[in-house]
């Protein structure tokens, strides 16, 4: 009996002891990878969380190390969440083959991130909230389990979405805000098809919303506030449309603010489970969509700082909405809009609601100065002259509602589609001109009285019908053909034609050439389109701003279109003894200066955007007295003195000013585009600019420094020529701005002694040293904006080694040929051969501008003299449509500088009696002597500027 009872002891010893053996397996039952990972781990960590050891030899699964889990001795799960750990990740993490989980968010932990290739099990990984500094390229490489990602608010390096994350097909969280993410969202989503979440706010994407976004699947999307201030060159905000939103049927939340979407808001009827819908602060035009009060569960909508137009929105009484402010509806209570408005939103529907028209049209009253529109007397539009507006889209059948409408101007813009047949029913219309579009399809058949313009559509077919006698070809009809009437005695209406033409040509050339005598003695300042001043009505002082007259084009071909396709005509301008404005005017037009309305901050204050009642779009500088001192008061008086005086479509005009209490301001015109510096330095929501985008800038810059210094009633000059001081209209056109740090030159001279002023990185060798003002400063300080033209880089950029810091000296160095310079230039840029031949001649340019000595430098005359062919190598031989010109003087005097860069250089050497040596590109010849010494070292403490 007692022989059976110690057998069954045995045999439950035995069984007990496999059960030990199952349950708490030994190190030597441990993978030996996993416990020397974990050891790893360990010496990278501190402090050493609960039964840690960085010894391998020890086992982290049987002695159950705090935050570890096992199974079958592999690790399966670290999770040390929010408990202070310092150091970093080892590499070794890789090695723990069975992991599933890694949870070290909300710790202290720096330094680069591993990658954790080919980590096959693994689902979750929480990394948020730490210091982490950088992200390997292959973090996410063969994570074909991931589930859940959390990466937020990392001071990671600028880094990309990786399209590896196409290979996680279980994904279904992916969160990393604030993470220094750079580039666009990758198109990765269709194969995503558990996918529900995405966080990505305050980081730097840019870019439009791939198609593959839309997915039905989401839930969540979180993209709002990307950022512009990184040092990367791809930083910006997204744009483009927002229509993936629509095929979200499962959204529930989507905050896309901050951003620089565009377009009209989609249908969003199949969103039923949308709850909270953040659209505010980008660019969004066109009329709400009535989707957006049906929706059952919306709570939140925030439409603000938009560009919106047509009816206030009429939603539930359970919706929070923030609508009102920054944004253009008819009026600022739900209700129906005038139905001239209705109609012409519906016009604009057809061009697809661009944001030039959303801008222009503002209120309940077309007639009361709407761009683009003519009203009579009693209301009725007469005429809609929407040419050289770059629009796209259909001609919609709304212009018919017009009845009074005479004039239709259409012509170059890229429409397509056909010309509506109901607009052969206007009885009042005279001229319709759809002239160099992309219409097609047949002409209706319009009245006889109809001047009808068609040219330069090919697929434009012939008039249906017999009726109309309008042309079918030049503005002037005298080219086309014609249509109706009869056909006899056509030989003879042909010769008269001919020999009233040949009359017309003759006496057109002989005009022609006395008008050119007679210009080529006027005055050089009449280049430039002449400012008409008017006096007000009621002979007071006080007068309502306006700027008008916008006319005129100057058509470069193909993608000059999209830069500087019309050149501004005569300025109309109230004339007044003083260009006061009341501050009552000012608070309005500011929201009462309203944080939102913040544009930026500049020399001695803050600059607001502003609206007028007509719906004019300002830019009011701020200025208090306590901040700015006796001598900033003394500045911005001589800003006042001195902006009255210039007047020039390449320097921002001064619209007005205001003295109240401790505060003065000054009224500028809105430039829509921002500066050139967001545009180059990614800090804005802007593609890069095309080089010959960058060269037009380069010339209008140089003809405004030009006016400034040689073409005024006197000398002026600058002295804080930059880039963030080059502003930039919706043609991206440039004009010169800031001028509180102008200083007129006594006398008639080009110089004057004065205290230091300016920014770093731009100030001439002779400035920083002996405070000496010549207009050389100037011209050195263009020369410095040229070279960041060319290289996309800062004058000054302290995030760089010391040896390439400052622009100009390295520059110098780099550039002794053709191969250096094509290896200096942006690479952003997409340069043909031609192109690369005008970037040579812009770098010597530059080079010739930077010039240590200041006699050695060029005027801007002659900087305008070396652009103008470059830029007149994309202009058609017949790119101008009338009105408005002044740079074709320009442009015909600079063609009798014939030669090479080198050549015309030297021509302005022999006549200025200069000695100046080369600048080698290939192009000249001979080295310059570039000494380091001709660039000053920075003072300490010296402010950037930027």
């Amino acid at each position: 009996m007692a022989g059976r009872r110690r057998l069954e002891t045995l045999v439950l010893s035995a069984i007990a002891l496999c059960l030990i053996l199952v349950v708490s397996p030994s190190v030597g039952d441990t993978d030996p990878g996993d416990a020397a990972a974990m050891a790893a781990i360990a010496k990278s960590i501190t402090p050493l969380p609960l039964k840690w050891s960085t010894d391998p030899a020890l086992d982290p699964c049987g002695d159950r190390w705090e935050g570890v889990s096992c199974f079958s001795g592999k690790v399966t799960s670290i999770d040390l969440q929010g408990t202070s750990l310092k150091g970093g990740i080892a590499p070794e993490v890789a090695n723990l083959s069975s992991l599933q989980s890694l949870s070290l968010q909300r710790n202290e932990l720096k330094g680069d991130l591993p990658s954790l290739a080919g980590l096959g099990y693994l689902r979750e990984i929480y990394l948020g909230n730490n210091g982490f500094q950088s992200m390997p390229a292959t973090f996410f490489s063969g994570l074909v389990s991931l589930v859940n990602v959390s990466l937020d608010h990392n001071p990671l390096a600028p880094w990309s979405l990786p399209l590896d994350l196409s290979q996680c097909s279980n994904l279904g969280y992916f969160s990393a805000m604030n993470a220094s993410i750079v580039g666009g969202i990758p198109d990765i989503f269709d194969g995503l098809t558990s996918f529900k979440v995405l966080r990505l706010s305050y980081n730097y994407l840019s870019g439009v919303l791939p198609p593959s976004l839309g997915s039905p699947s989401i839930r969540e999307l979180y993209i709002n506030n990307q950022l512009t201030n990184s040092s990367s060159s791809t930083a910006g905000k997204l744009w483009g449309s927002l229509n993936v939103l629509g095929s979200m049927v499962q959204l529930t939340a989507a905050w896309v603010h901050g951003n620089s979407f565009t377009g009209s808001i989609p249908d969003l009827s199949k969103c039923t489970s949308l709850v909270d819908l953040q659209l505010r602060e980008n660019q969004l035009t066109g009329v709400l969509p009535s989707s957006l009060a049906s929706l059952p569960s919306l709570r939140n909508l925030t439409l603000s700082n938009n560009l919106l137009q047509g009816p206030f929105p009429s939603l539930g009484k359970d919706v929070q909405v923030d609508a009102l402010t920054g944004n253009s509806f008819c009026k600022q209570e739900p209700g129906p809009c005038d139905q001239r408005v209705t109609d012409l939103l519906s016009v604009a529907e057809g061009f697809g609601y661009p944001v030039t028209i959303a801008r222009a049209w503002k209120g309940n009253n077309p007639c009361n100065a709407w761009l683009f529109v003519t009203c009579d007397p009693q209301g009725n539009i007469t005429t809609l002259n929407f040419a050289d507006q770059k629009l796209k889209g259909n001609i919609s059948e709304s212009i018919s509602r017009f009845s009074a409408l005479k004039f239709l101007k259409l012509q170059n813009n890229n429409l397509t589609g056909s010309i509506p047949p109901s607009l052969a029913s206007l009885a009042h219309l005279q001229t319709l001109d759809v002239s160099n579009n992309n219409l097609i399809g047949d002409v209706p058949a319009f009245a006889s009285s109809v001047k009808l313009i068609t040219d330069g559509n090919p697929l434009l077919g012939s008039h249906s019908g017999s009726s109309g006698s309008g042309s079918s070809g030049s503005p002037d009809g005298g080219s086309g053909s014609t249509s109706g009437g009869s056909s006899s005695g056509g030989s003879k209406s042909l010769s008269a034609g001919i020999i009233v033409l040949i009359v017309l040509f003759t006496v057109a050339a002989v005009v022609g050439s006395a008008v050119l005598c007679f210009m080529k003695h006027k005055n050089h300042l009449k280049r430039f389109g002449k400012v008409e001043t008017h006096s007000p009505p009621d002979g007071s002082d006080m007068a309502k701003l306006s700027i008008a007259g916008i006319s005129g084009t100057n058509h470069f071909a193909s993608e000059l279109n999209t830069q500087g396709s019309s050149e501004y005509g005569n300025a109309h301008v109230i004339e007044t003894e003083s260009l006061y404005i009341p501050i009552q005017d000012l608070r309005r037009a500011t929201n009462n200066f309203s944080a939102a309305n913040i544009l930026g901050s500049g020399g001695f204050g803050v600059v607001y955007k502003g609206v007028q009642p007509d719906g004019t779009l300002i830019a009011v500088k701020r200025m208090e007295c306590t901040d700015i001192g006796k001598k900033g008061m003394g500045e911005f008086k001589a800003e006042i003195e001195v902006l009255k005086k210039v007047r020039h479509r390449h320097l921002v005009a001064l619209l007005g000013y205001c003295e109240h209490e401790n505060e003065k301001l000054l009224v500028y015109e809105y430039m829509p585009q921002g500066t050139l510096s967001q545009h180059l330095f990614g800090q804005g929501s802007y593609p890069p600019l095309t080089w010959k985008q960058r060269l037009v800038v380069a010339l209008d810059v140089a003809r405004g420094l030009e006016y400034l210094h040689n073409l005024a009633q006197t000398s002026f000059i600058h002295r804080d020529l930059k880039p963030s001081n080059i502003l930039l209209d919706d043609d991206m056109r440039a004009k010169v701005s800031d001028f509180g740090l102008v200083k007129l030159a006594p006398d008639g001279k080009n110089s004057v002694q004065t205290r230091l002023a300016g920014t770093f990185g731009y100030l001439a060798p002779e400035y920083a040293t002996t405070g000496r003002v010549t207009t050389k400063v100037d011209v050195y300080a263009y020369g410095v904006v040229l070279m960041e033209l060319i290289t996309g880089r800062k004058a000054l950029d302290e995030t760089l080694p010391d040896e390439i810091t400052h622009l100009v000296s390295w520059f110098r160095r780099v550039l002794v040929g053709r191969e250096g310079l094509m290896k200096a230039v942006d690479s952003r840029l997409d340069l043909t051969d031609e192109d690369s031949k005008s970037v040579a001649a812009v770098a010597e340019l530059a080079g010739y501008c930077t010039a240590r000595e200041a006699h050695q430098r060029p005027d801007m005359g002659h900087a305008v003299n070396v652009l103008v062919p470059l830029i007149g190598q994309w202009r058609p031989a017949s790119a101008d449509s009338g009105g408005g010109g002044g740079d074709e003087e320009e442009d015909a005097a600079a063609s009798i500088f014939h030669g090479s860069l080198p050549q015309r250089l030297r021509r302005w050497q022999q006549n200025e009696g200069t000695s100046l040596s080369g600048f080698d590109l290939g192009v000249s010849q001979g080295p310059l002597d570039f000494s380091h010494g001709s660039i000053p070292a920075k003072p300490e403490m010296y402010p950037d500027g930027r």
